[in-house]
């Protein structure tokens, strides 16, 4: 359970670090930069949410 956690943690940085470079990347009119931030943000998004189904089902058993 805590590599989930640790796992959903480095999500959640991945997420802002991801943000973070779409913001530099229309600051500075580098427009590779917010499409490279916006696919893996849309990627770690899809695996985060998959996660947190895993999560649920597993607290859900008894």
């Amino acid at each position: 359970m805590w590599k989930k956690i640790a796992l959903n943690v480095l999500y959640n940085i991945v997420i802002l670090i991801s943000l973070y470079a779409i913001y530099i990347g229309v600051d500075s009119k580098r427009y590779e930069f917010c499409l490279a931030g916006a696919f893996a943000a849309a990627i770690v998004v899809i695996l985060k949410l998959k996660l947190i189904k895993q999560i649920k089902e597993t607290t859900k058993q008894p």
